[in-house]
């Protein structure tokens, strides 16, 4: 195992930039990069260097960290870094990106990149505190040199499989994620009922508080549409996209998934109406005559 591995993470978003902080405070060296510079440069306060391109961050690195919008976007990373790039070096690919990056892993191998299928699952305030869980999938000798590096980012990393290309931690991802999708529909639902009749929203989270039909994540997503903070945790147009993604491998082995695609086009409207760059928590506003 490299103790300290040096780190290249691309992305300082939401999600990037609390991983980079947790790399930084566990003590391992880290260059960043993220499209939007002015996003970055706020990690130089602590410690973090600023690369101008995604050659200069990932030159030299042990392990490079991918966290930005799509699987595409990966790939384009990839192209923009090969000259940075060298055999060896672990690709730690924490995007959601779905079940169709066999050419996204073939562009790691062909540079000798030993690639990690790695999502995440936790938003703003676990990435922020180091409380993401990993699902991964890789090989043992490129898991030995990334868990220093996940272990900074996360409370717990859930090996699913040594074959990258087996995409275990990326199907179970979407598993996970349409659930999550489904409850925060159905939130934005509930409460926009319960005004539209009349009804306190307060008195239906009240009702079900405690019992089998309350969960956390119902009553935290309520609470930020009862007080119109659509601060994103997760953006509306990132739900949009893992809707999506879920649809269309749904769809590759023959199911129907009637409620991701629900709320794949709710989370559309909402982003159509200009919410996109809002917590998906504003989806509520999707049940509203002008959104």
């Amino acid at each position: 195992m490299v103790d300290s591995p040096t780190v290249a993470l691309l992305g300082t978003g939401i999600m990037g930039a609390g991983m980079a902080r947790n790399i930084l405070a566990a003590g391992l060296p880290l260059r960043v990069w993220n499209r939007s510079a002015d996003k970055a440069r706020p990690l130089a306060e602590h410690g973090a260097e600023i690369a101008a391109t995604p050659a200069d961050a990932v030159r030299g690195a042990d392990v490079v960290v991918t966290m930005v919008g799509d699987g595409p976007q990966v790939a384009d990373l990839l192209d923009q870094a090969a000259d940075g790039l060298r055999s060896g070096q672990v690709l730690l690919q924490t995007t959601t990106a779905g079940i169709d990056q066999d050419a996204l892993i073939d562009r790691a191998e062909a540079r000798g990149l030993l690639f990690v299928d790695a999502p995440v699952m936790g938003t703003r305030q676990p990435a922020e505190s180091g409380q993401l869980v990993i699902l991964a999938a890789g090989a043992p000798a490129a898991r030995e040199i990334a868990q220093p590096v996940l272990d900074a980012v996360g409370r717990a990393t859930h090996w699913l499989s040594e074959d990258p290309r087996s995409l275990a931690g990326s199907r179970l991802k979407l598993v996970v994620n349409s659930w999550v999708l489904a409850i925060t529909a159905a939130t934005g639902e509930a409460v926009a009922l319960a005004e539209g009749l009349g009804v306190d929203p307060q008195a239906f989270l009240d009702a079900v508080a405690g019992g089998p039909l309350d969960s956390g994540y119902l009553q935290a997503k309520a609470k930020a549409i009862l007080a119109g903070d659509w601060t994103p945790n997760f953006s509306v147009d990132n739900a949009a996209k893992d809707a999506g993604l879920i649809v269309a491998a749904a769809e590759s082995v023959g199911l129907t998934l009637d409620v991701a695609a629900a709320a794949e086009a709710r989370m559309r409207r909402a982003s159509d109406a200009g919410h996109g760059d809002d917590d998906m928590a504003a989806a509520y506003l999707a049940s509203r005559p002008t959104v």
